[in-house]
């Protein structure tokens, strides 16, 4: 009687202990999750971003994107991966209300504000964490809320930038085949590469329809060579913005290419300092600061253009 009393309590103890953890699971995966009211992207026309230090802002302007307050072109990719986190923030699960925010990078040393603004309504307002350990999620916290939750994907890293990261790095863009000549200035040696369209009735080179580049000296220069030299210019990027200053200081290029289609661009290289270490200091026609591009970029430039002067001395 007395072991059919314990296996009878034993029963009871496990069934006890059954239903307490299905209500606490239950009241654990039943919380409602706060909603987020939705946003158009296009109409979101300032993105405030705090870290420890200064606030980096960036402003719409059209279809552009600034860095506030010198005007810095932003990176459009950068702006258009922060703008899609921003329209689908969503939220999937509750992390924590303890209010420990240390263990989640939401303490004020660590985390990241950011209010997205569509006119002069707040549209956003939350802090970013860090990732969660399987980085499909990050953590984050919103204004008026003291619980942690976690986000759905990896984002934190798209706004823990500088002003220098978000600043547009591209010096050089044009459609190569608006391009119709090229003159280069290069170790005080000069060339003219023009384009011409001609016909397979006006010559005996197999070009059929195709346009052929001649230099001034009427030789033939290989197409396969000048889609290297636009690869080159066309989308180039630069290491860093100087500072300290203007376009019209640099002035003496050893490099100098002029590329004239409907319009005209320019790329002026200037020599090596010991100030700015491997980089060569430039500017162009499309872009208002002065910068510095890498040494792998200006060399291959360099072995592109012998080239093209050692075709012309032939």
């Amino acid at each position: 009687m007395k072991r059919k009393k314990e296996s009878i309590l034993l029963v009871a103890v496990i069934i006890g202990l059954i239903l307490y953890l299905a209500i606490r699971d239950s009241d654990r995966t039943h919380y409602q999750l706060p909603g987020l009211p939705d946003i158009t992207e296009k109409r979101i026309s300032r993105i405030e971003i705090f870290k420890t230090g200064q606030p980096i802002v960036l402003k719409k302007e059209g279809e552009q994107w600034y860095i506030d307050p010198e005007a810095y072109p932003a990176d459009p990719g950068k702006v258009r991966n922060m703008l899609n986190t921003i329209k689908k923030l969503t939220l999937t699960a509750l992390v924590s209300e303890s209010k420990n925010y240390i263990r989640y990078d939401l303490n004020e040393d660590k985390k990241i504000t950011v209010k997205a603004w569509m006119g002069n309504t707040l549209s956003r307002d939350f802090d970013i964490g860090k990732p969660a350990g399987t980085y499909r999620h990050t953590f984050i916290k919103l204004a008026g809320d003291p619980n942690v939750y976690h986000a759905l994907g990896d984002f934190r890293r798209e706004f823990d930038q500088t002003v220098h990261k978000f600043r547009d790095m591209t010096v050089l863009a044009f459609d190569p085949d608006d391009i119709r000549e090229i003159n280069v200035l290069m170790d005080e040696e000069t060339i003219t590469v023009g384009r011409k369209e001609i016909s397979a009735a006006d010559s005996s080179r197999v070009s059929g329809a195709e346009p052929v580049w001649l230099t001034s000296g009427g030789k033939e220069v290989e197409a396969s060579g000048l889609k290297r030299l636009f690869s080159l210019l066309s989308g180039m990027k630069c290491e860093e913005y100087i500072a300290d200053r203007k376009k019209d200081d640099f002035r003496e290029p050893v490099y100098n290419i002029v590329l004239k289609g409907s319009k005209e661009y320019f790329l002026s290289i200037l020599a090596r300092t010991d100030k700015y270490g491997a980089l060569y200091p430039a500017v162009s026609s499309e872009n208002d600061y002065p910068f510095l591009l890498a040494e792998y970029p200006v060399n291959e430039l360099k072995k592109n253009v012998e080239e093209l002067i050692k075709k012309e001395k032939k």
